[in-house]
Parts: structure tokens; sequence; C-alpha cells
């Protein structure tokens, strides 16, 4: 099976860099438990699509995380609603689990499940939480609607989460590896606000 998915699965260099770039910044071992979180999440993903029938015919690592691309025509609203949540789920439910274990050992990873989970419920496409309004939308007023919608919050959030993070440079006096998702957030938000951002799968 590995086999059939491996010329499938596709690493950007720009992921490669920040990765590198964040490991200098911040060491390898936290690295390395941002990445477990990361796959967690993707396996969560995963998991709901292969459940509800939905074969995954690729898989692309990039600067945002990973995105899933998957057969989705035959899924219903909830259940594609569920698919997209269920990375975020995953991250939730790992990190209640160790919380409920009361063992300070696993607490970074806690927490990096924590702030992964929260992350990717902003609304801001390819970010679930983006994804999941586009889903609600669409299902209570129509396409036309949740296109609007997803749009225009995606638009808005990426501009502040951007603006957000660029003060957190400043404020740090450094912190740089923060630049590239700022700079890829400020051309996402360009990129929803030109009606650009539909066409992204899940992360």
């Amino acid at each position: 099976m590995w086999r059939r998915c491996e010329k499938r699965i596709s690493v950007s260099p720009g992921f490669c860099l920040l990765a590198a770039w964040f490991a200098l910044e911040n060491g390898w071992g936290l690295l390395w438990t941002v990445l477990g979180a990361a796959a967690l999440h993707e396996l969560g993903h995963c998991l709901a699509l292969t459940l509800l029938g939905a074969p995954i015919s690729g898989l692309r690592i990039g600067v945002f995380g990973a995105e899933l691309t998957a057969e989705r025509r035959e899924l219903s609203y909830p259940g594609e609603l569920a698919s997209v949540l269920a990375g975020p789920g995953a991250n939730l439910l790992c990190a209640a689990l160790l919380t409920a274990l009361g063992g300070t050992r696993w607490a970074v990873f806690t927490g990096a499940n924590l702030v992964l989970c929260a992350f990717n419920l902003l609304p801001v496409r390819p970010l679930d939480g983006g994804r999941a309004l586009e889903l609600l939308c669409t299902w209570a007023a129509g396409p036309a609607a949740g296109e609007q919608a997803a749009r225009w919050a995606g638009a808005a959030a990426a501009l502040c989460l951007s603006a957000a993070l660029a003060w957190v440079m400043v404020r740090t006096g450094g912190s740089l590896w923060l630049l590239p998702p700022a700079a890829g957030l400020l051309a996402l938000s360009v990129r929803e606000a030109a009606g650009r951002g539909g066409d992204l799968e899940y992360s």
C-alpha cells in the first residue's frame, strides 16, 4: 500500500526551508514534537475519509502544513464536514487524553496539539476552519453563499493573523522564522479577496 501512495506524496522546498529554520531557532526536539502533532492531525483526516469511503489520491506538504487530495463527490455535507474537522478533533482528543493522564512529561506535546488544533480552526482556506465555514454556509444557503462567507472571512482572518505575526516579530526583536508564514498569510488574504481561494483541499 505504501508503494502505491509513495508517488502521490510531495514535499515543497518551502516546507523544508521553514522546518530547518524553525529547528535552528527553537531546537530539533520541538520541531519533531510539532511534526508529531501534525502527523496525528493528518491521520485524523485520513481515518475519517477512509471510514466514509472517500479515496485519498495525494498528499502535499507545504509551508502551511499538509494538503490532502481526496475524492469527495460522494460525500454528503455532514460527511465532508466530519472529514474536515477530524484533523483538529484528533489533536484535541490527544491533548485531552494526555491532560487526563495528569503527567507533565507530555506537556509540550499536549501544547503542540492544542495550538495546531486552534490554528487549523481559523476561518482561512486551506485551513480546516475555512473549509468548514464554507461547507456550513453552503449547506445552509447554497454554494454562492458558502464561497462568499469563506472568501471574506478568510481574507479578514488571514490579514489579521499576518499582522499579529509581524507584531510578534517586532516585539521580540527576532522570531524571523515567522516571516514566511506571515508573508504567506498576507498572500492568502489577497488571494481570498480576489476570489481565488476555493480550489484548495484538506489541511
